[in-house]
């Protein structure tokens, strides 16, 4: 059941909003408490706050642990109140340097998040967490399964159906 479902179990709609923006028509709904934005401004606002924190990476933060390994925002995923946001970043280096690097990004949470507060002019400005992104790592280990698999199978086996609607890699 979804955050918007429970809520609207025990609360009603109280305020549905139509307005004008620069993006075209932005809607609302008020449900209790919490005012839930639409999809599209959710994914809007992950935006900015990915290009901003980026961009923050780059120069304004100061803690040496962030630079010990080469860090990039891979992905930032906020909830439907915009109270909330997961910013998912891929680091590149050794483990030490990884942990170092987590460490440095979880110590400037608030700094990060007060810059969002003054960059972006939301009515609340979300909780940051920073989470690691391995997805990066994962994909490079599947294909280096996927290639051993191919070398053990060895030339003489005929390529599948699949195989043969593949063009090659140029």
């Amino acid at each position: 059941m979804t955050a918007a479902a429970a809520l609207s179990e025990r609360a009603p709609i109280q305020r549905l909003s139509l307005g004008q923006g620069s993006t075209g028509t932005v809607a609302s709904v008020q449900i209790g408490d919490y005012i839930m934005a639409t999809s599209r401004r959710v994914a809007r606002v992950a935006e900015l706050i990915k290009r901003e924190v980026s961009k923050m990476l780059l120069q304004d933060i100061k803690d040496d642990r962030v630079g010990a390994g080469m860090v990039s925002v891979t992905e930032v995923e906020a909830s439907g109140d915009l109270q909330h946001a997961k910013i998912f970043v891929s680091i590149y280096g050794t483990p030490e340097a990884k942990a170092e690097t987590m460490a440095g990004l979880k110590a400037a949470t608030g700094f990060v998040r007060s810059e969002l507060g003054r960059r972006i002019r939301l009515r609340r400005t979300p909780e940051v967490i920073f989470l690691e992104d391995n997805s990066l790592e994962r994909g490079d280990r599947i294909l280096t399964l996927l290639n051993q698999l191919s070398q053990e199978r060895g030339p003489d086996l005929e390529p599948t159906p699949l195989e043969t609607d593949i063009p090659p890699a140029e």
